[in-house]
């Protein structure tokens, strides 16, 4: 492999993390030279170049932080071949599909990854996570392939991925589409591609409030109308099944949708809302009717992050609408 350049930007999380004397239990502190040396040693034919952008554990990560990663990767010079960047596990997949959604990968490959075992735990699994992630951000293949999330050697789209468990090593999975690719010998090995879709527009910060609302059997939703009173300024509903809700919500739904965007997503975590199949009372061609959006195969946590930078942007009505339409 001819010498290839390499970003390392680091966020904090587990990956960064070591037992102190201060605190029960692990933190963030470790800083990303330590990581360059360890990739370094295992890939002669890479240069890291480390940036610690953020040290703190990923669920304190905000909107306003991947933009600004956002903006520092897309300012990096040319003669920067690729991307790699390490957090926590807890958010990975919100990280990297806002990523994806900005197009920050246009120019050259971005691969997000981490740790389940941090550098206080036998066996760590962060300098391996690090040194495969450089392999596929140093590939050619891995260009035009939007942003990717390597972790246990395995390589999966922004789109796709989701975290799936909270203490085992390989704790990502893609349903239902599977990884599509993986790191083997020292070589990255990507089998098919995403669909790449318009980036969007990054907005100068991250001014929208998001919440997001899982409901169950029974659930009458009384507190999705105050949302608006709280200061939100969209919701995502993360329903049941294939997008749906119990009878008795309906009213609480409509009165939301009323007065800020109600996105809708199912709790599933595999498969599309429904659009057309089931018209009871709380069913998804009822929730329609009542102006709510739906979110096609994303997660509800991606389904947060679209809408919150979507409405960060200023979209609004018409707009708004065909926008979700485009990305979902």
């Amino acid at each position: 492999m001819n010498q290839r350049r390499i970003s390392l930007i680091t966020l904090g999380g587990t990956i960064s993390s070591e037992a102190t004397r201060a605190t029960s239990g692990v933190v963030p502190v470790s800083g990303a030279d330590l990581f360059r040396q360890e990739v370094e040693h295992w890939v002669p034919g890479i240069e890291l170049l480390p940036h610690e952008l953020r040290l703190v554990p990923s669920p304190s990560l905000h909107l306003d932080d991947l933009l600004a990663l956002h903006r520092y990767v897309v300012a990096l010079p040319d003669d920067v071949d690729g991307v790699v960047v390490s957090q926590g596990t807890d958010t990975i997949e919100e990280t990297a599909f806002a990523l994806d959604l900005l197009g920050t990968a246009a120019d050259r490959p971005v691969v997000v990854t981490g740790a389940m075992r941090s550098r206080a735990a036998a066996g760590e699994d962060g300098p391996a996570n690090l040194v495969s992630s450089a392999l596929v951000a140093a590939s050619e293949q891995a260009r035009d392939a939007g942003v990717l999330v390597q972790f246990a050697d395995l390589v999966h789209s922004a789109r796709w991925v989701s975290k799936r468990s909270t203490f085992h090593v390989d704790a990502f999975s893609s349903d239902p589409l599977g990884p599509i690719g993986y790191v083997a010998e020292g070589q990255a090995h990507l089998e098919h591609l995403p669909r790449r879709r318009p980036a969007l527009a990054a907005p100068e910060s991250a001014t929208a409030r998001v919440a997001l609302v899982s409901t169950g059997s029974g659930d009458d939703l009384a507190m999705l109308p105050s949302l608006a009173d709280a200061g939100y300024d969209g919701v995502v509903l993360s329903g049941v099944g294939a997008g749906h809700v119990a009878a008795s919500a309906v009213e609480n739904v409509s009165a939301a949708a009323s007065r800020i965007p109600v996105l809708l997503a199912s709790r599933t975590g595999a498969g599309p809302v429904a659009e057309r199949t089931y018209g009871y009372p709380g069913g998804e061609i009822d929730l329609v009717e009542r102006g709510v959006l739906t979110a096609g195969r994303l997660s509800p946590v991606k389904a947060r992050v679209l809408l919150a930078l979507l409405l960060s942007a200023g979209l609004t009505g018409d707009t708004l609408r065909a926008a979700v339409a485009s990305h979902t």
